[in-house]
């Protein structure tokens, strides 16, 4: 009987790891989908401003012009603007090839694997969750800031303080309303919600306007002399400082790709949503930041009610009845973009059997997934209710910039990585087909290659993840292995150099000496090397409607930055952390990785919980090519997951 234990055990273990990393085929019609596509470029746009400027222009500016950078905070929304857009780039290619909700975690399944998908997925959950609840948080503090305190007097005169180190002083009941009630808006439909958002939106953008406009007509360029400070009164560290901070101002921009979906042409609106955004929020906050420090000195501005403050300052007092209402506006359509994402990535996980079934079914009326934006509404309500605003924003950064730094690494990888034959047909690329392909192609009448492709092109799909022919020197070293499988492992290799650099230049704060140097010269070199490895490396020659320039430099910068923020992250926020994924790993090892879609069988590949659709996205058509391979392999020979555990011949020797 150990025998046998041995054998179900092995046959248990055996496919785990398979299980685990394997990646989402993008099989079947990509615009398929039950959610309403009806979002247009322009609503998109807005979507991702709205969700952008909220809270942070309002509240942030002002503590970091006081606290950390001075004028210089123009400098610190400029580099944390760049190091965002980074990001924003590699969201917006993927965008284009994957128009699904999910954002971040569909990307990383379909370039990385199962696991990390969840990771991601998991993650973003708990970005959407304490990002709406932070801003509800925000919402109800700053309009009992604007009676006085009245609101918060009057709550704790009911419930007295709570007397715990991880809750807030007393239960924000303004802030659990304002989750429901912006629950309610989105649960009428995408587009109903979408006017409302473009409405707020717009009205905020005309307050910043004036609120610019007014920063230069009073502006006193004395403000940034030598006697009140100077320009950068903190020094470059300052800026720094700022940066890391005011990175968060810039996180709302993942709601675009969760918006892909349900926009009519996602391939054209993602990346056009993504540019024009980033720009627009990018040169508003400097131009606020601006205008802010010249109308006071930094030293005089007041943190909790900036704007406000430095408008009474130079006599404008009108002017401060219009910062409320857009900071009413900006935090209402942040709200609004936390809430619309997060019920999307838990459609998409799912819908691919990550997460429990019910929470893909989509109303037939209003085409969202209802019960998944009650749950969405009511836990961040819960979590407003009872967590403090401070705890929440730094609970919520960690998973932001883990997202961040997978999809940039993904793009890296699904660049190098050889294309299905279905994307090169979506997408124009020339594709050469194998003898069985071109066997099928001409029972199907489906042609094999492209008839307008130059050689040139042909040759470049050919060899996509092959080592250049001016890098062949590389051979020895990473030749031998399947095409892009080496640009995969160096990405892998990259990524942790770059976090044990950054670590060790954190923790290492005065070096002892030239040994304490060896360390970050042997890292340097590998991450040196990592980049030489993979730029020797023939990339994809699918043509796309938006690609992140300069790969892999840019998205390996981008993995750098991120890297470096979460190695500045205190120790408590990397301890709540690995509780959520403590929770997490147990969701996805005792439900997830038995009931994913992928474990259905290639007929029932990545289907969607939609009965009336014929073909879901993802699904494999049954005279498709791949399963036409998989039916004649089954006809050869017995895979390994049909033989028995036990044979016959050892059963019969048990019996008595």
């Amino acid at each position: 009987m150990p025998g046998a234990r041995h054998k179900i055990l092995g046959h248990v273990l055996s496919g785990f790891c398979h299980k685990m990393n394997r990646r989402k085929p993008l099989y079947g019609d990509s615009l398929d989908t039950p959610l309403n596509r009806c979002l247009t470029t322009f609503d998109i746009t807005l979507l991702g401003v709205g969700h952008m400027v909220g809270a942070g222009i309002y509240v942030l500016t002002g503590a970091v012009a006081r606290n950390m950078a001075g004028p210089a905070t123009a400098l610190s929304f400029l580099l944390a603007g760049i190091t965002s857009t980074l990001a924003a780039l590699c969201y917006a290619e993927f965008g284009t090839r994957i128009p699904r909700a999910g954002s971040a975690y569909a990307y990383t399944y379909v370039s990385i694997g199962e696991f990390w998908a969840f990771i991601i997925g998991w993650n973003i959950v708990l970005e959407y969750m304490i990002g709406a609840a932070s801003v509800a948080r925000a919402w109800s503090g700053y309009l009992d800031a604007m009676l006085d305190g009245a609101i918060s007097n009057a709550t704790i005169a009911v419930t007295g303080d709570l007397h715990e180190t991880l809750l807030s002083r007393y239960p924000d009941v303004l802030a659990f309303l304002i989750c429901i009630v912006a629950s309610l808006i989105l649960a009428v439909g995408v587009k109903t919600s979408a006017y409302i958002n473009n409405g707020l939106t717009i009205l905020n953008l005309i307050v910043i306007s004036l609120v610019i406009f007014l920063g230069f007509y009073y502006a006193d360029i004395n403000n940034w002399s030598e006697k009140n400070g100077g320009f950068m009164p903190f020094g470059f560290s300052g800026v720094l400082a700022g940066a890391a901070t005011c990175f968060y101002a810039f996180v709302g921009f993942d709601s675009i790709s969760a918006s892909s979906e349900e926009a009519k042409d996602p391939s054209r609106s993602i990346p056009i949503a993504t540019i024009l955004s980033m720009a627009m929020v990018a040169f508003g906050y400097i131009l606020v930041a601006i205008s802010l420090t010249l109308m006071v000195p930094y030293t005089s501005i007041n943190p909790d009610a900036a704007l406000p403050a430095a408008l009474g300052a130079v006599h404008a007092d009108w002017a401060k009845y219009a910062v409320a209402v857009g900071a009413v506006c900006g935090m209402t359509t942040t709200l609004l973009g936390s809430l619309f994402s997060l019920p999307r990535c838990l459609y998409a996980m799912s819908a691919d059997g990550l997460l429990f079934g019910f929470l893909s079914d989509v109303n037939n009326k209003s085409q969202i997934p209802i019960s998944n934006l009650i749950i969405s509404g009511l836990s961040s309500a819960f979590i407003a209710l009872l967590f403090d605003l401070e705890k929440l924003v730094e609970f919520m950064s960690i998973g932001t910039l883990l997202a961040y730094t997978i999809v940039s690494a993904a793009v890296i990888i699904l660049r190098y990585r050889p294309s299905p034959p279905s994307e090169d047909k979506i997408f124009g690329s020339p594709h050469l087909d194998s003898p069985i392909d071109r066997e099928d192609s001409s029972a199907t009448g489906t042609p094999g290659t492209d008839g307008g492709s130059s050689s040139s092109e042909m040759f470049e799909a050919l060899t996509v993840g092959r080592l250049r022919v001016q890098y062949a020197w590389l051979e020895p070293l990473v030749g031998g292995r399947a095409p892009g499988s080496a640009v995969t492992s160096c990405v892998y290799i990259f990524t942790v150099a770059a976090a044990a650099l950054c670590a060790h230049n954190h923790f290492l704060a005065e070096p002892a000496g030239l040994w304490a140097l060896l360390p970050d010269f042997v890292l340097s070199f590998i991450i040196i090397a990592c980049l030489v490895i993979i730029w020797a490396h023939q990339q994809s020659p699918v043509r796309l409607p938006f690609r992140v320039p300069w790969v892999p430099l840019l998205p390996a910068a981008s993995v750098m930055l991120n890297v470096e923020l979460m190695i500045n992250l205190n120790a408590l926020t990397w301890a709540r952390f690995t509780i959520w994924m403590t929770f997490g790993l147990l969701l996805y090892f005792l439900y997830g990785i038995h009931h994913t879609k992928l474990g259905e069988g290639v007929t029932g590949l990545l289907s969607r919980s939609n009965s009336g659709t014929a073909h879901s996205w993802g699904s494999v058509d049954k005279t498709s090519s791949l399963a036409r391979r998989v039916g004649r392999l089954g006809k050869g020979s017995k895979s390994d997951d049909r033989k028995p555990i036990i044979c016959e011949d050892e059963l019969a020797r048990r019996e008595p």
